[in-house]
């Protein structure tokens, strides 16, 4: 068997075995300490049909000055949106502060 023809097999077993696997897109919400619970529940309800669609979802809240000092009340936050979605979605990663702004994750429930 010549080289040719191997690396040509090798190229055309990679290019199927990328067309086979399952990309996962990942959305973002981002909201802020001080967001009003009706601009929230839009974010939410955009969450909601994102995690239906089978996508990851980021939930990032972003601080500003000193309210990087309070971190309690993004923990509130991102508790009450996991409770919101636990019907669709479930926490993947647990939030975690990072710089001036604490992210958690929310995967689709498999079904």
């Amino acid at each position: 068997m010549d080289i040719g023809k191997f690396l040509y097999e090798q190229e055309k077993k990679r290019q199927r075995a990328r067309k086979a696997q399952k990309t996962v897109e990942v959305k973002e919400i981002r909201l802020r300490p001080k967001t009003t619970d009706h601009h929230r529940a839009f974010k939410v309800r955009d969450a909601r049909r994102w995690l239906e669609e089978g996508k990851k979802v980021n939930v990032r809240i972003q601080f500003r000055g000193r309210e990087v000092h309070y971190p309690g009340i993004a923990m509130d936050i991102l508790r009450e949106i996991a409770i919101e979605l636990k019907d669709v979605g479930e926490v993947e990663h647990r939030p975690t502060k990072e710089g001036y702004s604490m992210l958690m994750i929310l995967a689709p429930i498999k079904q």
